[in-house]
């Protein structure tokens, strides 16, 4: 059944300052920018919330830049902001890949890559790469600001260690060295929830990332340390299986995710030679 909205508030800010002071005051208000995400669960009724605090206008949320060598993307910029942006497409191609297969032109103008991190599926198209990618998750408040290693924001199923009176301000991306792969499988490339998807990196180190295959993103860590060190493909993918938990839902199997998890990382060890 659709949510009520009169039962719903919404506060919209004019700064950054402004939005944590009310976080500091309301910690029940829940973030909001693009809605994409929001606005599927207010149709269906599974939205729990009902105070929102909206971020979209915030300028000192938004934009892409370099600072030092590392890539900083603000919450709010989008995903066709992303795939449009040279910064992007010559620093973390995989993340413009990714972008490009989120949704449709109407998602890619709305949908947020802080919104993407901040859902917090497992699902999410970008999470892999950011994962693969070393990044770090920038995150505000008003007593101040904290950087979060990508690889511990997440504590379970859309659960992350951003507390209540906190924003997610930015990502940033440090320089990846080595040659970079993306690959989403799903009942199309895009318009679609993945059934899994693999971003990974290889240089002097190996890093892999998958999702979609346990209640948060995935680094694997012990079949990146295979490759790392020289091993057989078949050993990593042994250790791949390992590291990963996929189940049965609406959208495939586990035993389905799992041989395909294992292809993807033959797939990306083949073409990255």
């Amino acid at each position: 059944m659709p949510a009520i909205f009169e039962k719903m508030s919404l506060v919209r800010p004019r700064s950054l300052t402004a939005a944590l002071s009310l976080l500091t005051s309301d910690p029940t208000l829940t973030p909001i920018a693009g809605c994409t995400d929001v606005y599927v669960g207010l149709h269906f009724g599974t939205m729990p919330h009902k105070r929102f605090i909206d971020l979209w206008r915030l300028k000192e949320l938004h934009g892409i830049s370099v600072d030092r060598d590392v890539l900083r993307i603000g919450a709010t910029t989008t995903y066709a902001e992303i795939i449009a942006s040279k910064l992007v497409q010559k620093r973390v191609p995989m993340l413009a890949a990714a972008a490009g297969e989120v949704g449709g032109a109407q998602i890619q103008n709305r949908g947020t890559l802080g919104g993407n991190v901040a859902n917090a599926s497992p699902a999410g198209d970008t999470l892999p790469v950011l994962a693969a990618a070393g990044a770090r998750v920038v995150l505000r408040s008003h007593a101040g600001t904290r950087t979060v290693p990508f690889d511990a924001f997440y504590t379970g199923y859309r659960t992350s260690v951003r507390k209540p009176e906190e924003l997610i301000t930015a990502i940033e991306i440090p320089r990846i060295d080595g040659r970079q792969w993306w690959r989403k499988v799903g009942t199309r490339r895009a318009q679609a929830i993945s059934k899994i998807m693999m971003a990974a990196v290889r240089g002097k180190d190996v890093r892999i990332a998958i999702g979609s295959v346990a209640p948060t993103v995935v680094l694997a860590k012990q079949a990146a340390a295979v490759l790392s060190r020289g091993g057989a493909i078949a050993e990593a993918r042994a250790a791949l299986l390992a590291e990963i938990a996929p189940i049965d839902d609406i959208r495939s199997t586990g035993a389905y995710r799992a041989a395909v998890a294992g292809n993807l990382l033959e797939e990306f060890w083949t073409v990255t030679k």
